[in-house]
């Protein structure tokens, strides 16, 4: 089944691109926006809309195959690609990807994701966004092509075996931490809540105060609302960096002992901690996350620490997994490009015994998502994102219902068999 055409339409994300330089440095929230001037090249603004591009690819049978392109909400930083907006990239598409697709035979993911991926354009390689929407728009329309669901597209060629349970979804409160957390207790979120503590003064406290008067509060939260002493959600919280920045990036100790606070106050449920420190350097965040993992196991501190910053691409990921720097890595889907390096990632850190987290951004769309839910039922990480959105119930029913319709595809095949 050939590949005849590849159309782009410019689109709108579940959120925002956020400048995380300018947050950090003080940018002032106001309502939805932020007051302050930008720091990260190609920003005009703070915060401004998220873009994305659809990509459809046509079939010569007249299906149409799609993916989204799209990049993570903080952008230009932390070792990412510039800046994605669709003006920019959609004619990089039209020009140098549209003639290498056409009349391609839409037979093999693996291959075609490969060859999309060896693109470059005056030696660089294309952005990351460009590679991950257009390598869903190629599962897709592999999947179409040959009759199956991407999902088994994934675990046919990957060697994966395909479970009849679900994935544990984490979702994301964004800065409406309280409200929202309420939402993912009541639908039962097996991980939350992100909580979104990007910034010293105001959500964490100059000495930690103010998260760990937060924690306290959501495990007083869960253990009101809950119907079900079932029920132990795993708290999962994204520092940004903070814990570092307020206790000294390179002090172990402190940090440790700061974490053994947040553990007792999550009792009796178990912490997870995204990005202590940020050291503005692969090499050096490598180490830093490295030590501090070691301090908290040699301690018996159970808390589990996730990589996220400066751990982006798949070789990064290896790179983590390999030196233990974390407990869990978070596999950022859109920075790895294309999702043939999430699926690959995630079998990476099963095989190393470290933890796979397929993450993404708040700031994709619905189309993206649903194609991860794919990979993710294929590979089995150990956590999946609600996504995209910061307003919980959007992203997790759009997640939790694609893997629900997998579920239920699968049981059905099996009865038929």
């Amino acid at each position: 089944m050939k590949i005849i055409d590849v159309i782009c339409s410019a689109g709108r994300t579940g959120f925002y691109f956020d400048d995380q330089r300018a947050i950090k440095a003080g940018a002032v929230s106001d309502g939805a926006a932020y007051i302050g001037e930008p720091k990260t090249a190609g920003f005009t603004s703070v915060r401004q809309p998220g873009e994305s591009i659809s990509v459809m690819l046509v079939l010569e049978d007249g299906q149409i195959a799609f993916g989204d392109c799209a990049a993570v909400q903080y952008s230009g930083c932390g070792g990412r690609d510039p800046l994605f907006l669709a003006k920019d990239f959609i004619p990089i598409i039209d020009k140098y990807i549209k003639p290498q697709l056409v009349g391609r035979e839409a037979d093999n993911f693996r291959r075609l994701a490969a060859d999309l991926e060896a693109i470059t354009v005056e030696g660089k390689r294309l952005h990351t966004a460009i590679r991950y929407g257009m390598t869903q728009a190629l599962l897709d329309a592999v999947a179409k092509s040959t009759h199956r669901m991407m999902y088994e597209v994934v675990a046919d060629e990957y060697g994966c075996t395909v479970e009849d349970r679900p994935l544990d979804v984490f979702t994301q409160s964004g800065d409406d931490r309280y409200t929202n957390s309420d939402k993912m207790i009541i639908k039962g979120a097996q991980i939350l809540p992100h909580a979104l503590i990007n910034n010293v003064k105001t959500k964490l406290g100059e000495h930690g105060e103010k998260l760990l008067e937060y924690v306290g509060w959501l495990r007083d939260r869960v253990l009101k609302l809950r119907t079900s002493e079932d029920y132990n959600p795993i708290f999962h919280i994204d520092v940004y960096g903070t814990i570092g920045a307020a206790f000294g990036n390179d002090n172990y100790q402190a940090m440790a002992d700061y974490m053994a606070k947040l553990e007792e106050a999550a009792k009796p449920f178990h912490l997870r901690i995204e990005g202590p420190m940020d050291v503005e350097d692969r090499e050096k965040q490598m180490l830093a996350l490295k030590a501090i993992t070691k301090e908290l196991d040699d301690r018996g501190i159970n808390v589990e620490i996730v990589a996220d910053e400066w751990c982006n691409t798949l070789e990064d990921i290896k790179y983590f997994a390999d030196n233990k720097a974390g407990h869990m890595v978070q596999i950022k889907t859109p920075d790895l490009g294309g999702i043939n390096n999430t699926i690959e990632a995630v079998l990476y850190c099963k095989a190393k015994g470290i933890g796979a987290y397929q993450g993404g951004t708040c700031n994709e769309t619905d189309r993206s998502a649903q194609v991860c839910v794919h990979c993710a039922m294929a590979t089995r990480p150990d956590q999946i994102l609600a996504k995209p959105g910061m307003g919980v119930d959007e992203g997790y029913m759009i997640v939790y219902n694609e893997m629900q319709r997998i579920l239920a595809y699968e049981k059905a095949k099996k009865a038929r068999a």
